[in-house]
């Protein structure tokens, strides 16, 4: 195979990921990835060691161990954009000889969690509780770009758009489920559901200021959307990229979220931050005992 040119996989002068600006032995096998750059070290601080801190942009890294475990905490900034940098650097961290430009014969598989705050689009689900993101739902159009395999689910995602009377003119939508593995470690004090993942915080997730969408009743649309016991519980902006990134990569991907508002009942947390404090703490335990 040809080495992969300068323009594709681009390295800085000292041999790190463009954009990440790590090298190979500056992450672990296990990754919990946050939005916001401070949660980092939310994360970290409850490492037994940090041995690399690294920043580039948004993108912020610690890593250390954990009950005897190499672990990291990278933060993504928002939005599928940035999954999409984080995910493809990561992978080529792993699975790409980084000084020769050639991927490796042999597949390095990693554990990526993301934890985040969300929106909660059942009633049932209380502010401040914990959802597990069975599945992925991507209204972003991310993955269109890519190759899809069969870890995609068409038949959820034929019934999405018929009972969503999803625009044709839209983004094609696409559903991946998570890492099954990763779904078992992460199932207690958790409620699970298909997340659904927008290219935007206001009009794509159904709100309106000053300009009006083009899906009239969009949240009550999603809340309505059921099939075979699954409903989509939950608003965010990561999920759906990192899944199927993820496996279309050969890596484990599962997201939580803390519900920090409630979209259906008008609700909002009145301290989301010992929400994902606590969060932080229960899956760290999950991963690593």
């Amino acid at each position: 195979m040809n080495n992969l040119k300068a323009s594709e996989l681009i390295l800085n002068d000292d041999g790190s990921i463009f954009h990440l600006h790590l090298l190979p032995h500056q992450i672990g096998e296990i990754i919990i990835l946050v939005g916001d750059q401070s949660r980092v070290e939310m994360v970290s601080k409850y490492f037994d060691t940090v041995e690399h801190r690294v920043q580039n942009r948004e993108f912020v890294t610690h890593t250390g161990t954990l009950n005897g475990k190499k672990i990291s905490a990278l933060s993504t900034g928002i939005g599928t954009d940035n999954i999409d940098i984080v995910l493809n650097e990561l992978d080529a961290l792993v699975n790409i000889d980084l000084e020769k430009r050639a991927i490796k014969t042999t597949h390095k598989a990693l554990q990526l969690v993301r934890l985040g705050t969300s929106g909660a689009l059942q009633a049932d689900i209380d502010v401040d509780s914990f959802v597990l993101s069975e599945y992925g739902l991507g209204m972003d159009g991310l993955l269109n770009f890519y190759v899809q395999n069969d870890k995609f689910n068409q038949e959820l995602k034929n019934e999405f758009i018929k009972q969503i009377e999803w625009p044709v003119h839209f983004n094609h939508p696409y559903i991946v489920r998570a890492s099954a593995d990763l779904l078992k470690k992460l199932s207690p004090n958790t409620k699970q559901g298909i997340t659904a993942t927008a290219c935007g915080f206001y009009g794509p997730q159904g709100r309106v200021l000053r300009l009006p969408t083009q899906i009239d009743n969009l949240n009550e649309r999603l809340t309505a959307f059921s099939y075979n016991g699954l409903r989509i519980t939950n608003f965010e902006m990561e999920t759906s990229a990192l899944y199927g990134l993820s496996a279309l990569l050969g890596h484990h991907a599962a997201t939580v979220c803390a519900i920090i508002a409630n979209r259906i009942k008008k609700e909002f947390s009145t301290n989301y931050k010992v929400a994902v404090e606590k969060m932080v703490t229960q899956v760290l335990e999950q991963l690593t005992k």
